[in-house]
C-alpha cells in the first residue's frame, strides 16, 4: 500500500508541475489578460481538469503561417499592391475620402491590402442566387478555378459543387480546391478522391500542420472564397450545404449573403487563397491573375484578411475602426454577438457620439452555448443604447457592416472572439455610396422581418438561464 501512495504522489507532484509550467506559457502567450488570468488560475490549481483542454484549446497565437508568407509570398503581395494606391489615398485625392483618408490609411496597413479604385460588387442575398451565380461563373471559366469554403457536405449542393469542379477539369480548366480540415471533418474520403481521380487538385486547409500546433482545434479557416479567371470572385458567409439553401428546418429559411466581385480588387482576393493554398500545400498553384483595367463603375474595395497568423488581433481592430468611422450610421448583422471590450467600448462609443447603432442577430439558435452568451451581451449592449434586433423567419448567418452612406463590409467575420482571435477571415469593404444604398435597401427587408428586444428578454427569463447565460459568457474568448 504504501508502495502504491508513494507513486500516486509522484504522478500527482508531475502532474502539478506540467500544470505550473503551462500556466506559464499561458501568462506568456495568451493573447488577452482575461484569458491568460482564467487558464494560469485553472492550470495551477486544477491541471487534472484542465491540462488536456489546454493543450487543445490554449493557444491564441498561429506558428508558421506567417513565415510561408514571408519566405514565398512577398513577390506576390509586391504585385497585389500598386504603391501609388496608397500614396493617392494619403494624399486625399480620391473619392473615397468621405469614409476619411485616415480611416482608409489605417486599414490598408492593418490588413496589407490597398484600397483600390475601378470594381463592380453585386449582392447576393440568398444560396440560391449565391450559388446559381458561383456555378455560372465556373461553367464560364477558361483558364483556372480557385475554390475554398470552411464547411463542405456530401449532400445535394455538394454534388453540385462537385460535378462543376470535374466538368472544369475535364475541359482543361484548372481546378483548385480548399476546404477546411476542421469545418469539413464529415467529408467523406470518397468525395474527395473522385475529384482528385478527375483531375481536381484537393488539399484540406488543417492548422495542426507544424508540430507547435499539433494539438490544437481552435484555429480554423472560416473563408470563403470563389475566385474565377482572375476576373470575378465571390465572398461571403454561405458554406456548401443544402442547409444554406434552407433546406434543413428548423433553422430555414437561412438568410445569408454573399458578394460576385470583379475588377482589380479580384486579385487581391485570390492571393488570400494563395497564401492560405500555400500553407496547406508548400507550394505555389501557379495562377497569374491577368491585369485588369479598372472598372467604370467606380467603387472603390479594400480586402481585408485577419487571421490568428497576424501579429495583431486584425479583425477585432477593424471592426474597432469601422465603429470609429461611423458619423451617422452603423448597422452590424452577425449571427453570434460575443464581443470583446475593445468592440464593444467602440459601440458604446458611437452611441454617446449620436450614431445610429443596430445590430441584428437571429431569433434561433445552431450553438446553445453562443446563443445564450449572445443574449446575454445583448442585454448589455441595449443598458448602453444600442438597439438589437432579432430575425424572426429564418437562421440570420450573414456578416454585414454598414458605415454612414458610404461604405459597407461583407464576408465571413462574425461579431465575436473567435472570429477576432482564433478563425482566418476576410472582409470586403466597398466604399461606393450606391453600394451602401444597395445595402441599405437589402437590410431595410431584413429590419421588417425582425422584432426589437427590450431589456425584458433578459429580465424575464428564469432564474436558471440567467445563471446560464453567465455560465455561457465565461468561455467568451474561444466562442
Amino acid at each position: 500500500m504504501h508502495f502504491d501512495w508513494l507513486h500516486l504522489g509522484t504522478l500527482l507532484a508531475i502532474i502539478h508541475l506540467f500544470g505550473l509550467a503551462a500556466a506559464c506559457h499561458a501568462i506568456m502567450n495568451t493573447r488577452t489578460s482575461q484569458g491568460a488570468i482564467a487558464w494560469a488560475v485553472s492550470l495551477a490549481t486544477m491541471p487534472y481538469l484542465t491540462l488536456i483542454p489546454y493543450l487543445f484549446l490554449g493557444r491564441s497565437k498561429f506558428e508558421g503561417y506567417v513565415d510561408a508568407r514571408r519566405l514565398r509570398n512577398e513577390n506576390l503581395r509586391e504585385r497585389a499592391h500598386a504603391p501609388e494606391w496608397d500614396k493617392q489615398v494619403s494624399a486625399g485625392e480620391w473619392a473615397a475620402e468621405e469614409l476619411g483618408a485616415r480611416v482608409i490609411r489605417t486599414m490598408a496597413q492593418l490588413g496589407g491590402m490597398p484600397l483600390v479604385p475601378g470594381n463592380s460588387v453585386r449582392t447576393l442575398v440568398n444560396g440560391e442566387t449565391t450559388f446559381g451565380a458561383i456555378f455560372d461563373a465556373i461553367e464560364e471559366a477558361k483558364h483556372y478555378v480557385l475554390v475554398q469554403f470552411f464547411i463542405v457536405h456530401d449532400d445535394a449542393l455538394g454534388d453540385m459543387l462537385k460535378d462543376a469542379l470535374l466538368q472544369c477539369a475535364a475541359r482543361g480548366v484548372r481546378a483548385f480546391f480548399l476546404y477546411d480540415s476542421i469545418g469539413s471533418f464529415d467529408l467523406p474520403a470518397s468525395y474527395v478522391h473522385e475529384l482528385r481521380a478527375g483531375g481536381v487538385v484537393v488539399h484540406p486547409f488543417s492548422t495542426r500542420r507544424h508540430f507547435v500546433n499539433r494539438f490544437q482545434l481552435n484555429f480554423r479557416n472560416h473563408r470563403k472564397i470563389v475566385v474565377v479567371d482572375g476576373e470575378r470572385a465571390f465572398v461571403g458567409g454561405h458554406n456548401v450545404g443544402v442547409e444554406y439553401l434552407g433546406a434543413k428546418p428548423p433553422l430555414s429559411p437561412w438568410r445569408d449573403t454573399h458578394i460576385e466581385v470583379r475588377g482589380p480588387a479580384v486579385a487581391n482576393i485570390q492571393f488570400v487563397f494563395t497564401e492560405d493554398w500555400y500553407w496547406a500545400t508548400q507550394e505555389l498553384p501557379g495562377c497569374e491573375p491577368p491585369a485588369l483595367a479598372p472598372r467604370h463603375d467606380d467603387m472603390f474595395c479594400l480586402v481585408m484578411p485577419t487571421g490568428p497568423a497576424d501579429r495583431q488581433e486584425t479583425c477585432s481592430l477593424f471592426f474597432v475602426e469601422a465603429i470609429n468611422a461611423a458619423r451617422r450610421r452603423l448597422w452590424i448583422t452577425t449571427p453570434y454577438l460575443v464581443p470583446d471590450e475593445a468592440v464593444f467600448s467602440a459601440l458604446r462609443l458611437a452611441v454617446l457620439r449620436g450614431v445610429d447603432v443596430r445590430i441584428m442577430i437571429p431569433s434561433r439558435r445552431d450553438h446553445y452555448v453562443v446563443f445564450e452568451a449572445s443574449t446575454l451581451y445583448a442585454y448589455d449592449a441595449m443598458r448602453a443604447g444600442i438597439r438589437i434586433f432579432r430575425y424572426k423567419p429564418g437562421f440570420l448567418h450573414q456578416k454585414v457592416v454598414l458605415i454612414d452612406d458610404v461604405a459597407a463590409a461583407i464576408g465571413s467575420a462574425n461579431l465575436d472572439n473567435r472570429s477576432f482571435r482564433l478563425n482566418f477571415e476576410i472582409m470586403v469593404l466597398t466604399v461606393h455610396r450606391g453600394f451602401a444604398a444597395e445595402v441599405e435597401t437589402m437590410l431595410l427587408r431584413d429590419f421588417e422581418e425582425t422584432f426589437e428586444i427590450d431589456r425584458s428578454e433578459y429580465r424575464n427569463a428564469p432564474a436558471w438561464r440567467k445563471i446560464t447565460m453567465h455560465l455561457a459568457r465565461l468561455f467568451a474568448p474561444i466562442l
